[in-house]
């Protein structure tokens, strides 16, 4: 008896499968280098994931100080702040935002 399987004999959807509920990803930096390298990686973790979903990136200081983020680069999943003060990899973005 196999515990993946429905009466029918097909298999059922896997848990991780490329469906996510990320519906905004944000980048907040300085326009720094680090910044800038932490947008690049996001983009290339989104496009990894082929998800259709907008990678922002924001500097206004403003709008960053918003967050209560007290380093930057930021990375922001729904409104929520999930990256603080470090450039990840794309494959640890892909995990964040799986």
């Amino acid at each position: 008896m196999s515990f993946f399987k429905k009466k029918d004999g097909s298999k059922e959807a896997c848990c991780c499968s490329k469906k996510t509920d990320a519906q905004s990803i944000k980048v907040l930096g300085a326009g720094c280098k680090s910044c800038h390298q932490m947008y690049e990686n996001t983009k290339q973790a989104v496009q990894n994931q082929g998800l259709d979903v907008d990678v922002e990136y924001i500097t206004d200081m403003e709008k960053v100080v918003q967050y209560g983020a007290m380093s930057m680069p930021v990375l922001v999943v729904n409104e929520k702040v999930v990256s603080v003060g470090r450039v990840l990899k794309p494959k640890e973005i892909e995990k964040l935002i799986h």
